[in-house]
């Protein structure tokens, strides 16, 4: 009974009267526990009674062979065997012996009233509640994610890893999957027509932010099934705003799973990431979020190898603005996720100013050498794990 799962249980419940008699039981296991120590006591008491009797009218009180033979009949018939075949097949031994253990916990029930009044005084003592067992099947995300690698077998490798992902998204933020500031693209109403077609024409997506000079001062959001009035009105020379959409914004700080739910409420699939000033540090999509369960793929997946080059020596060539995250997944690295989210931000935070080229770092086990310096910020950068 102890040994038994209780979401396979649950689970066979729904065509099993015994399971589900199991399920009810489990609901008190002080109740079952006290109620088969009752039973198990009472018959090996009288065993050894009825045995002692044996021995005394027919072995010539020889009570020591009795208690040898008792103890291996015991062991072998009523403890190692029937356990161990029961440890075997725990939830088909559960759902067939639920009828008799149910009756045993209706013929004992006084006995065990009064046994629970006794053991609740000392369990209190050891500041034990017996109800907390009930609970004890309660998984958290990180042990549901070990249950999945260790026991995940049956489930094919991708689905595993969709499913660890999707556990995972209450631990990440939007900070941690969004489309940095320096690489948001969108439409700047101060350049040229031919710029703004060209990007609305190679656009993935089906929004795109318009602003003026900066993505810090802008002035909507572009659906492109509008884009063929909008370029209308631009070239024309004619106010826009009215052919845009309200941007939202989110806080760098939101959790994925919560702003999935939002993305869905609002039937919108793109905001602008701020920080605790308001200023614009990002942008998240709702393909960033289902990027993150399902993994890059096709053109995706292509570029992110192109981003990341491995050399003969087994370190890495990266941009200063890939994602430390992205480069950890990509390399099975630990790079710390829990500051900056990108290669540039760890280095300038580390060095605590401006970083210069051909300077080599050491952080945390990885040696980092910068390559290459681009309007103050880092372009190219080597990794190497060291060695442990």
């Amino acid at each position: 009974m102890m040994a038994s799962n209780k979401i396979k249980l649950n689970n066979l419940s729904k065509d099993s009267k015994g399971s589900r008699r199991a399920l009810k039981l489990l609901q008190r296991p002080d109740i079952l526990l006290a109620s088969i120590l009752i039973a198990n006591n009472f018959a090996n008491i009288l065993a050894s009674a009825l045995v002692t009797i044996i021995m005394i009218d027919y072995f010539d009180g020889n009570v020591l062979l009795g208690s040898i033979l008792l103890t291996l009949v015991i062991l072998v018939f009523s403890e190692i065997t029937p356990k161990t075949i029961a440890s075997v097949y725990p939830e088909n031994f559960a759902t067939k012996s639920s009828g008799v253990l149910n009756i045993l916990v209706v013929i004992f029930k006084p006995l065990v009233w009064l046994t629970n009044i006794l053991s609740s005084r000392i369990l209190k003592i050891f500041n034990v509640d017996p109800m907390q067992s009930a609970s004890n099947d309660n998984l958290n995300s990180d042990e549901l994610r070990t249950l999945l690698e260790e026991h995940g077998d049956l489930i094919p490798a991708q689905s595993r890893e969709m499913l660890s992902s999707i556990l995972g998204m209450e631990e990440l933020t939007v900070e941690d999957i969004m489309t940095p500031h320096a690489e948001i693209i969108g439409i700047d109403i101060t350049q040229s027509f031919e710029a703004a077609k060209k990007i609305i024409g190679s656009s993935y997506y089906s929004r795109l932010p318009v602003f003026q000079e900066s993505i810090d001062q802008v002035i909507g959001m572009l659906h492109l099934k509008d884009s063929h009035q909008f370029m209308e009105a631009f070239e024309a020379g004619q106010d826009v705003k009215n052919i845009l959409f309200d941007a939202t914004f989110i806080s760098q700080s939101t959790t994925i799973s919560t702003q999935l739910s939002q993305f869905q409420k609002q039937d919108n699939n793109l905001s602008l990431v701020v920080d605790e000033y308001g200023e614009i540090q990002g942008l998240l999509t709702m393909e960033d979020i289902f990027t993150e369960i399902v993994g890059k793929f096709g053109a995706a997946k292509a570029d992110l190898e192109r981003e990341f080059t491995i050399k003969r020596d087994g370190s890495l060539i990266a941009d200063g603005n890939s994602k430390v995250r992205e480069l950890n997944n990509f390399m099975d690295w630990d790079i710390a996720e829990d500051g900056s989210k990108t290669i540039n931000g760890i280095i300038t935070d580390y060095l605590d100013q401006i970083p210069q080229e051909n300077v080599c770092i050491e952080i945390n086990g990885y040696r980092i050498e910068i390559l290459n310096i681009v309007d103050n910020s880092i372009d190219k950068v080597k990794i190497k794990k060291k060695e442990s």
